[in-house]
């Protein structure tokens, strides 16, 4: 490991990512694994718990109001930390609300909480991704970028494991409650460090705000380019992506009780992808980013046919035996997909401008949004309705995963060198 990047392990900066990635998963992983859980317990369908997908809408039209948060800024704490504050606290507020609903009973308000509650979190991922940006130096940005996305990942362990332990023993207003506390880390962050000074220079009106970013973006690349850009954004993690939609229904409905779940299925995904996405980070150092997006959107298609495995087993199969497989393929496949993420978080990253950093990176996390969204809303339709079953439906994911792949060979070509991270100052085309 050259100096650089032992500096660049140990900076305090590095240590900041810890607590933006976990503020920025751990209400994501709540939409992704608790509340489909909570919303099964309480006798919804599959195809209405799919459907819920579509609450997640803000995490892919989060450019249009990304403009307002890149423009303006609130009367304290600075440009960035006043909206991390913010959006902290209204987090926390709406998480603890959610659980004192019913699901049958207040059907229309539950939509509305847990879309408002999407909204925050989207925003919210609008400013981290902004004040890490502008804080991280370029030999920092792909570890920084790896360590926010672990940091993304063990927060799902709240709402994927220890809230659903909870949820066996206490109501589910208690552990909504117990859940949304784990926002208060990220907030006494935001009021303990400083504000970056790279996030000082604001778009001077609304207008640069909302044009310049894109007009920058396209002229930069050139138009060509750009498009097959965001094409390999979009469908990069589109089969993984998928295969996660339903997980949680899944194992239910492959007679896991939701102890065993939160026990093996959860542990099982974290320490893998910790260790995994780690290691990633140096392994991007080392072979380079185009590289690593090869290997690891190889490894994230691959193991979406674990999946296949287990749906195949019966649950008259040994318990100790079905256990085992469960964790394994977890294990496998929450490795490679937080790979994966890493990969194309530093790939985003390093094509930002730091002057119109929130509105660009809200961009293309949107688009990376949008088979969470659309797509994997269909999930149930796919399992149920069209009646593939859920052995077919894993196949149809490995499928989804080729088009990225295939996309790699105009963005990130094996011997490719990714262009050098734009300055405030880089001229455009």
């Amino acid at each position: 490991m050259t100096a650089p990047t032992l500096r660049a392990v140990l900076s305090q900066r590095i240590l900041i990512c810890v607590f933006t990635g976990f503020s920025s998963g751990l209400p994501l992983y709540l939409l992704f694994n608790l509340l489909p859980a909570w919303l099964k317990t309480e006798g919804l369908s599959l195809r209405t718990i799919g459907i819920f997908a579509l609450i997640q809408f803000p995490y892919t039209w989060k450019f249009l109001w990304a403009p307002l948060l890149d423009r303006y800024a609130l009367p304290w704490l600075g440009r960035r930390r006043g909206w991390m504050a913010v959006l902290h606290l209204a987090l926390l507020g709406t998480i603890a609300w959610l659980g004192y609903l019913s699901p049958k009973e207040d059907l229309m308000l539950v939509v509305v909480l847990t879309a408002s509650l999407a909204f925050l979190s989207a925003s919210l991922d609008v400013v981290l991704d902004a004040f890490r940006r502008n804080l991280l130096r370029d030999v920092e940005q792909e570890l920084g970028n790896t360590t926010h996305v672990v940091a993304y990942r063990v927060a799902g362990l709240v709402p994927g494991s220890l809230s659903l332990i909870l949820s066996d023993w206490l109501p589910w207003s208690q552990v909504f409650v117990i859940t949304a506390m784990f926002m208060l880390p990220g907030l006494l962050m935001t009021l303990m460090v400083s504000e970056p000074l790279a996030s000082l220079k604001a778009p001077k009106t609304l207008r640069d705000a909302i044009v310049e970013p894109f007009r920058e973006f396209m002229t930069r690349h050139g138009w060509q380019p750009a498009l097959y850009f965001l094409a390999f954004v979009l469908f990069y993690k589109l089969g993984d992506s998928l295969c996660s939609a339903l997980a949680t229904p899944f194992y239910m409905e492959m007679g896991f009780t939701r102890t065993q779940i939160g026990l093996v299925a959860k542990h099982a995904g974290l320490w893998p992808s910790v260790i995994g996405v780690s290691l990633g980070g140096l392994l991007m150092v080392k072979i380079g980013l185009y590289r690593a997006l090869w290997v690891f959107g190889f490894l994230q298609a691959i193991t979406t046919l674990g999946f296949v495995i287990l749906a195949k087993m019966e649950p008259a199969d040994a318990d100790a035996m079905r256990l085992w497989v469960l964790g394994g393929v977890i294990s496998f496949e929450t490795l490679a997909a937080g790979l994966g993420t890493a990969a194309l978080v530093s790939f985003v990253a390093r094509t930002t401008h730091p002057t119109y950093v929130a509105t660009q990176f809200a961009l293309l996390t949107s688009l990376a949004a949008v088979p969470r969204t659309f797509v994997n809303a269909s999930a149930g339709w796919l399992v149920e309705d069209l009646g593939l079953g859920w052995i077919n439906f894993f196949w149809l994911c490995f499928v989804l995963a080729i088009p990225g792949m295939l996309l790699l060979l105009k963005v990130a070509p094996w011997n490719g060198t990714p262009p050098t991270t734009p300055t405030e100052d880089s001229p455009t085309k």
